[in-house]
């Protein structure tokens, strides 16, 4: 099993640095949050707490993931980065294939791209796209994201998206993979059916396996079950060498830790600290 870095809500002066060290260390990847903006008032609860509060505030520190990703890779040579995950729902499709496509060739092809729909009234509205029908829309900006990716001329012609023959180039060299986030049976679905893996936001155990099982069924119901398929997770109530070893026999090929927290060092705590806590957690756990 891989382990993954959890880079949300830390001072975005430490990110590269953080980086360098997660890839000295021998971990797999960079996991990088999205926010768009932080709303005085929220219309919808946050759906991955028990009361429906955000875990952040008005000062928290966000940075694009895309170009976090760009300057993170800049000063690494190995370790991979995703987004976990970018909120489709607001964006333009055509605008993210060129970012998206930037990025991966930019790294070397150590981008994947964790995608959700979003869950903020909000973002959609004051960003100009409509809150309604936006399961159906992020279903066609995959199809049209990838479209696009897979390089040559193309065209597209949906009901929310619309456009005559075009080409970006230069087109990433490898495909770019997609891993779709969501716990509702709608999005394990769109995981199964267009997803190179699934991602999840906090999540307990008993509950991963359920959704596990799930999705190894709608693999199978979408002809998928052959495929290599990643499964990414922020399991909040396994750890250690014991915790870690179930969460692979459960089926899980990548765990995302935030290790300094594991060692009582808040996200603004300094960054000397947060890699030594790396350095520990990788002689325990990585070798």
């Amino acid at each position: 099993m891989k382990f993954t870095v959890g880079v949300a809500m830390n001072p975005l002066d430490q990110l590269p640095a953080l980086a360098k060290t997660a890839e000295e260390c021998g971990f797999s990847s960079i996991a990088l949050p999205d926010s768009l903006f932080f709303m005085e008032k929220q219309s919808a609860d946050y759906p991955y707490t028990p009361d429906g509060s955000r875990m952040w505030n008005e000062e928290t520190p966000w940075v694009d993931p895309l170009i976090a990703a760009a300057a993170m890779g800049a000063v690494t040579s190995k370790i991979e980065f995703y987004t976990q995950v970018l909120k489709l729902g607001s964006r333009n499709p055509v605008l993210l294939a060129r970012q998206v496509g930037s990025v991966a060739n930019l790294i070397g092809n150590r981008f994947g791209f964790g995608v959700g729909i979003g869950w903020a009234p909000e973002e959609f509205e004051w960003c100009g796209v409509p809150y309604k029908n936006r399961g159906a829309r992020v279903d066609e900006m995959i199809e049209v994201i990838k479209l696009i990716l897979r390089g040559g001329m193309v065209e597209y012609h949906g009901e929310y998206f619309d456009f005559d023959r075009l080409q970006m180039s230069p087109a990433p060299t490898r495909p770019v993979p997609f891993y779709v986030g969501g716990h509702t049976d709608i999005a394990l679905r769109r995981a199964a059916r267009v997803g190179d893996g699934w991602t999840s936001a906090m999540i307990k155990y008993d509950d991963l396996v359920q959704v596990i099982e799930r999705l190894r069924e709608l693999r199978e119901e979408y002809g998928r079950a052959r495929e290599p398929y990643e499964i990414q997770t922020v399991c909040i109530d396994r750890f250690g060498k014991d915790g870690y070893a179930q969460l692979a026999d459960a089926g899980v090929t990548d765990t995302i830790v935030v290790p300094w927290i594991f060692d009582g060092i808040g996200f603004e705590g300094p960054l000397e600290a947060k890699q030594e806590s790396l350095r520990r957690f990788a002689d325990k756990y990585i070798g």
